[in-house]
């Protein structure tokens, strides 16, 4: 029997990178998934290919950044599998060479990154979090962030300022929700193979060259490292880590 048997998670996100990955492991060990996010057709080809494989899943084409969408999610994954028991806000975008320069950074850069990455967790959390205290049974929250949460190093200000955010958002709800037996832990991603809107990058080869120098490991991560992780931290092994932040970079930050 899998660590998450019995269990129902929604993830944002989830049609491809971490959020794909982590729908497979979190599919293995035993849970319901509800595949959430954008476009459409990533999100229903990963959730056949878990069903296809004997899993129960279901795809939900979700904007996160819209409420009535979020909320909608929230009450068709309650409605199919019964409960909500596992909330993973994974979706994000990053707008690479147009995020940059703060003093002459457009307005709609600053918006439309904060709209996805940020407002997107808030309501992610918000509508989630009002189903686990209405079923009072407890659960696990596991915000994907970022390690340019963690430093002043990126030139993604947008995309930065708003993962740092997420860490704060995660603390205050390990504080504010353990009365209702819910965790919250923030996972920080480090350098991985293909960036959100990756075919965005102004040099993607460029950069994972740089990369390898830099990280220990010597080698730039790809979203099944970060899955473990994100997984861990909604089982029972996990039941007494909350509020806490978890790097998995290959030792990036540290150098």
């Amino acid at each position: 029997m899998g660590k998450l048997e019995g269990k129902v998670a929604l993830i944002t996100g989830a049609g491809s990178g971490i959020g794909a990955a982590t729908a497979r492991l979190m599919a293995k060990e035993g849970a319901k998934i509800a595949i959430t996010g954008v476009p459409a057709e990533g999100v229903y080809a990963v959730a056949k290919e878990l069903t296809d494989a004997g899993h129960n899943a279901m795809g939900i084409p979700t904007d996160v950044s819209k409420a009535d969408q979020v909320e909608t999610a929230v009450a068709q994954t309650v409605e199919q599998f019964g409960s909500l028991d596992i909330l993973v806000p994974n979706a994000g975008i990053q707008m690479h060479n147009e995020d940059a320069n703060l003093h002459t950074l457009p307005e709609d850069v600053w918006d439309h990154t904060h709209d996805i990455n940020y407002r997107g967790v808030y309501l992610t959390t918000k509508y989630g979090l009002a189903q686990m205290v209405k079923q009072n049974t407890g659960g696990a929250v596991v915000i994907v962030a970022s390690i340019t949460a963690l430093t002043g190093s990126s030139r993604n200000v947008a995309y930065m300022s708003g993962k740092h955010g997420l860490i704060g958002l995660s603390r205050h709800i390990a504080v504010h929700y353990a009365e209702h037996r819910i965790r919250c832990n923030s996972v920080c991603p480090g350098a991985l193979e293909r960036t959100p809107n990756h075919d965005q990058h102004p040099d993607p080869h460029g950069r994972d060259n740089r990369l390898r120098e830099s990280i220990p490991l010597g080698r730039v991560g790809v979203p099944e490292d970060i899955a473990p992780m994100v997984t861990f931290l909604a089982t029972p092994d996990a039941s007494y880590a909350t509020g806490a932040n978890f790097v998995v970079d290959g030792g990036l930050t540290v150098t």
